[in-house]
């Protein structure tokens, strides 16, 4: 079984963990260097009145996946950016659909009237789940440069709330 709740400041280390696996795997995030409890707090505590962190746990009070809503000054203000990070080993089991979920409601009481989706072009998983959300496709960004000098293609999909 699976619940989500917002994340707290506990949740950071096993959020870290969680993601620091999915970097090492490589080639399906653009982010490229490990982080840690302490970089997550940072960045849930960076903008905490526009943005959401949600954590699904399973039956054990594991996190298994964790999603996050947070403003890009890319996008305009009534806009907000998504990212979804489940357990390698995990996907499919539904805990993508109960973090949406919430994360949904959390942006349309933050007041976002869409929810923006920038994805690797070779992260096949992150396409199917965000198309599977009934997220539209509606730009690219060809030759993105990743932080470790990787180029990619990346696709942005929205979700009008």
């Amino acid at each position: 079984m699976i619940t989500v709740r917002r994340a707290i400041t506990l949740d950071h280390a096993p959020m870290a963990r969680l993601l620091n696996k999915i970097i090492k795997e490589g080639g399906t995030t653009a982010l490229t260097r490990p982080v840690t409890g302490d970089d997550i707090g940072e960045r849930v505590s960076s903008q905490p009145e526009r943005s959401a962190w949600h954590v699904a746990m399973n039956a054990a009070e594991d996190v298994v996946g964790f999603q996050w809503i947070a403003p890009n000054e890319d996008l305009p203000p009534q806009a907000v950016d998504i990212a979804t990070f489940v357990e390698i080993g995990q996907t499919g089991l539904g805990i993508g659909s109960a973090l949406f979920e919430a994360t949904k409601m959390a942006a349309k009481a933050l007041g976002y009237s869409w929810i923006n989706a920038n994805i690797r072009a070779d992260n096949e998983g992150g396409l199917i789940y965000y198309q599977s959300r009934g997220f539209q496709d509606y730009g690219m960004i060809e030759g993105y440069q990743m932080a470790n000098g990787e180029i990619v293609d990346k696709r942005l999909k929205r979700y009008d709330l």
